[in-house]
């Protein structure tokens, strides 16, 4: 079998060589349109959580970060002066171009071919039973395939924008600076003993209000944004101790999440494709790369099982590969959110509860506990500084109506009509006296608006004491919550149909609700 790899990145290079050294007789070319120490940003993370299945495939990626990279436990949030610290977060990091020269090396040693400078077309790969499609979420090769593969873009209102810099961060670091503009963000972890990543995320109002929508986004590839790296120079200059910012392909960008429903096609001729090519999470809970080299796991050990079947091999590719993607891409979308949303919570919480709310964004206490004992203990603590118990166990006072703690039992009647507490107060879309506003969260973020809009009019003279959110998603649930409680104050009960103590303390501890509603 003749196999074209499109795309000499990490995922198409380490499936490269798994193939080559499953099958031996299989020939593999790998096409990469730029050179071969060629590459865009600064480095890639991995969480040690994930990566048993690609070490036990192949050696090449642990010992290039054994060697090569650098490994740490804690994640830093720095706010408002203050520095708080999370372990139980082992990850490592390599220079890209590393571990690009490192995998080049290795899938030459098993045999596979692998041309520079070269950018091919289906047309062009006529000769081979398979391609492989390893070329990047602007895949020429996807988009040449005429065949519905069942493909959503989802584009995130957050700006973001990649440097490197020559201040050493001691680990995955996330930094928060309000400015004259508004508030920035940082991404930063050490890549080497030299450099480290710097990532920037802003709103698009602040970004605007900066100046650095000027940049020229017609320039080839390859130009960096100078005016945006002096600006975020100034603006993080204590924090990088008056280090400077590296540029490499430096502009800024929308996050695009790409889900696909189908990862092959048959015709024109076989087409399997491979890593952000075929979908993309938000870095700030998944590595594109580790996801493109979990493909190349999966594809590899597909095509070994059937080797004289490519129908059923890629079959099986999408039926092992697709869930462990929907997973982070699942996570991401609630991460995501929280980046766009971080200078509302930068404004609003203590940087105690900020950092919880940051690292709590996927994950419930528990868990966090387990992870990280001493920070959940220690957010737990400040909680009962402030509010004198822990959270479930705090009394709420509102005009007119009391609940003894942060749980409390909803009365149902086909929908929520009432909150148990002092009395049962009722719910409604309008009323008068003591009462609660009952909101409806819709199934997509994109109309939320209609409800912020209502919000701002509930948030009156006269107005109910608290809002009730049921329906939706998850996520519009909790997003509806917090612009009450956050931009309104209205406090706010986030109603969820089956909440148990675990998510309810997450809830209230992270300051995403007041109170956490369960069907009586």
């Amino acid at each position: 079998m003749r196999v074209a790899v499109a795309g000499g990145g990490p995922g198409g290079l380490f499936f490269a060589t798994l193939i080559r050294r499953a099958d031996p007789s299989v020939e593999v070319t790998v096409f990469e349109r730029n050179r071969a120490d060629d590459t865009f940003g600064f480095g890639v993370v991995f969480s040690d959580r994930t990566l048993a299945g690609i070490h036990e495939a192949d050696p090449v990626l642990r010992e290039a970060l054994s060697e090569h990279g650098r490994h740490w436990d804690d994640i830093e949030v720095r706010l408002k002066g203050e520095r708080i610290r999370c372990g139980g977060n082992g990850m490592a990091a390599i220079v890209r171009r590393t571990l690009l020269a490192l995998m080049q090396a290795r899938a030459r040693d098993v045999g596979a071919e692998l041309r520079f400078s070269t950018e091919v077309t289906l047309d062009e790969l006529d000769g081979y039973d398979l391609v492989v499609a390893a070329d990047g979420t602007g895949s020429k090769i996807r988009d040449q395939l005429d065949a519905d593969l069942g493909m959503r873009v989802e584009t995130a209102a957050a700006k973001f924008i990649w440097f490197g810099t020559d201040y050493l961060f001691d680990g995955l670091t996330f930094i928060h600076e309000g400015g004259p503009d508004g508030v920035f963000a940082v991404h930063g972890y050490p890549i080497s003993d030299e450099v480290s990543t710097f990532i920037v995320e802003t709103d698009e109002e602040s970004w605007r209000r900066a100046g650095l929508d000027e940049f020229d986004t017609a320039q080839p590839p390859g130009v960096s944004d100078l005016i945006s790296q002096r600006y975020l120079e100034k603006l993080f200059a204590d924090q990088i101790e008056g280090k400077g910012l590296l540029t490499n392909n430096s502009r800024w960008g929308n996050f695009r999440t790409r889900r696909t429903r189908r990862w092959h096609a048959l015709e024109p001729r076989p087409v399997a494709l491979l890593g952000d090519a075929v979908h993309t999470a938000h870095f700030s809970v998944g590595s594109g790369t580790k996801m493109a080299m979990e493909d190349a796991v999966a594809l590899s050990r597909a095509l070994a099982a059937h080797p004289d079947d490519l129908a059923a091999a890629l079959a099986e590719y999408e039926h092992d590969a697709q869930p462990s993607v929907r997973r982070i891409q699942d996570a991401a979308r609630p991460s995501l959110a929280w980046w766009e949303h971080f200078g509302r919570y930068h404004d609003f919480f203590e940087p105690w509860q900020f950092a919880y709310h940051f690292l709590s964004r996927s994950i419930t206490d528990s868990r966090l506990a387990r992870r990280a004992p001493e920070f959940a203990a220690s957010s737990h603590a400040a909680w009962v500084r402030t509010h004198g118990a822990e959270p479930l166990e705090t009394p709420l006072e509102l005009s007119g109506w009391s609940a003894p703690g942060r749980r409390v039992e909803v009365v149902t009647d086909g929908r929520p009509v009432a909150v148990r507490g002092s009395h049962d107060l009722p719910l409604a879309t309008h009323g008068a006296g003591t009462w609660g506003a009952l909101v409806e969260a819709p199934d997509t973020e994109d109309a939320l608006p209609e409800v912020y809009a209502w919000l701002g009019e509930l948030a009156r003279p006269g107005g109910p004491v608290l809002v009730a959110v049921h329906g939706g998603t998850a996520l519009t649930r909790t997003l509806i919550c917090e612009r009450a409680r956050m931009c309104e104050g209205l406090p706010a009960l986030l109603i969820e149909p089956e909440s148990d103590s675990d998510h309810a303390v997450t809830a209230v501890l992270s300051g995403r609700a007041d109170l956490v509603g369960v069907p009586a």
